[in-house]
């Protein structure tokens, strides 16, 4: 089996940004040679879900697979997609009676079976969804065997529950990345039992707002606490992510490259 690059998209967030990751999703997958796309799009449709016109754009844009977090049962018509398309998740630690599943495989240079993951933290979020971790471990008990290698986008509030959680599949998983906080992290690195590891993504969509939203209702919020509708900030965007190299006959991550595309620089 050959090298992996997989590149890993942060959050796609409202019109601007589902706009750009459009417009330069293919380009960025060029420049970093990357073998799979897999793209978070949880708040692409107004800064809050998914609905299925948008995740098709964004397959059809050059994602091989689209990820959810604690919106992605926000659109019911959304539903019909993830119970139809098996390259779009939700968390795999929803209830069982959700609508969709929690995993996938792709397929890499040479036929390299990728078996992708998506769960939720819980820290800050929802407690009453299932352990990520116990969840997660079920998942690769069954498919053992299945796969050759094995990735998970955790989105997640805490950084600390990221890294319990990166840790905790350590050469089980070649590559951890968190998802949902919009803020891409400086913490990139490589476990000592092969896991690549990224906090946070980071977002795709404005950079000159609030982790995607107009600034002057959010800046409204904090002086009264009057909640209002907070629309998605429009300007100049960027696209965030990772590129984590993977020796797919190892099956551990050689390097992690954080990913900044913007208009002016491409990092």
């Amino acid at each position: 089996m050959s090298t992996l690059n997989i590149l890993a998209v942060g959050d796609i967030y409202g019109a601007d940004g589902l706009a750009f990751a459009k417009e330069h999703l293919r380009t960025v997958k060029s420049r970093f040679s990357a073998d799979l796309v897999i793209v978070n799009a949880e708040n692409a449709s107004r800064g809050n879900g998914t609905s299925a016109a948008d995740a098709k754009e964004l397959l059809d844009a050059g994602a091989d697979a689209l990820t959810g977090g604690n919106h992605s049962l926000r659109h019911t018509g959304f539903f019909t997609v993830l119970e139809d398309c098996d390259n779009v998740l939700r968390p795999l630690n929803f209830p069982e009676l959700a609508p969709g599943r929690g995993h996938c495989i792709l397929y890499g240079p040479e036929g390299v079976r990728v078996l992708l993951l998506n769960a939720q933290g819980q820290v800050f979020m929802d407690y009453s969804i299932d352990n990520p971790v116990t969840a997660t471990e079920r998942v690769l008990d069954k498919l053992k065997g299945e796969y050759d290698v094995a990735v998970c986008d955790f989105h997640a509030e805490a950084t600390s529950e990221k890294a319990v959680f990166a840790n905790a599949f350590d050469g089980r998983l070649s590559a951890v990345w968190g998802t949902h906080t919009h803020v891409q992290t400086a913490d990139e690195r490589i476990l000592p039992g092969g896991t690549g590891f990224l906090s946070d993504l980071g977002m795709t969509g404005v950079a000159d707002s609030i982790i995607g939203g107009a600034k002057e209702g959010i800046l409204a919020y904090y002086r009264t606490h009057v909640r209002t509708k907070i629309e998605d900030a429009k300007g100049e965007c960027a696209l965030h992510g990772a590129l984590f190299t993977i020796d797919a006959s190892a099956g551990r991550c050689t390097g992690v490259k954080r990913i900044q595309f913007g208009k002016e620089s491409i990092q």
